[in-house]
């Protein structure tokens, strides 16, 4: 199963990453301890939301459209 997930930043509420992952709780601890250097300047983070697919092509192009204006849009409203 493949996750695709929007982080929101704990300290500057404003910021949020999106991701994939096949593990929520690996990348989330990663996220927090630094492991990751681009996201690391707004830790701590909290997962705002994630969809999980069956398969490898579909989270991939969630990802990118969450990247969009119209993605950002729908996350916002929806998500």
């Amino acid at each position: 199963m493949k996750y695709a997930n929007i982080l929101q930043s704990l300290g500057e509420q404003k910021h949020f990453h999106t991701g994939i992952t096949d593990n929520l709780r690996e990348r989330l601890l990663a996220h927090n301890a630094g492991g990751a250097t681009h996201s690391a300047k707004h830790s701590p983070w909290r997962i705002k939301s994630y969809v999980a697919f069956t398969d490898e092509a579909h989270p991939t192009a969630f990802e990118k459209y969450l990247g969009s204006e119209s993605g950002r849009a729908f996350a916002k409203a929806r998500l």
